[in-house]
């Protein structure tokens, strides 16, 4: 009975192209912001970037059409499951919070140089 119930929540697999195609955004860029429009963290995360005058891809997840997908998709890469999710040079260094801190740190710049 607990399998029949627990089943209800379970989503399906990611797809590897969903996988490929999240793999080759992040290489095919210098800095990917995966983001929710309304979120908050996201806003703070494009901020700091446009402060830094840093080109960036960003991926508004509720803008598009598998969105909720490449979230899924993205915790499976990550063990992230929230947004931001950001990426430099092909490395995932976790949400806002993490990106922050490095800026506080001088050791933003580094990275993006």
């Amino acid at each position: 009975m607990f399998e029949f119930i627990t089943s209800w929540f379970k989503s399906e697999p990611i797809s590897p192209k969903i996988i490929e195609d999240i793999n080759s955004t992040i290489n095919s860029h210098k800095v990917v912001v995966y983001s929710k429009t309304y979120c908050p963290y996201c806003k703070s995360t494009k901020e700091l970037f446009g402060k830094l005058n840093q080109d960036f891809k960003v991926v508004e997840l509720d803008n598009v059409s598998d969105g909720s997908v490449i979230q899924r998709g993205l915790k499976e890469i990550t063990g992230q499951g929230t947004v931001p999710n950001i990426f430099i040079n092909g490395k995932q260094i976790g949400g806002n919070s993490d990106l922050q801190s490095l800026y506080s740190q001088g050791k933003l710049l580094g990275l993006l140089a």
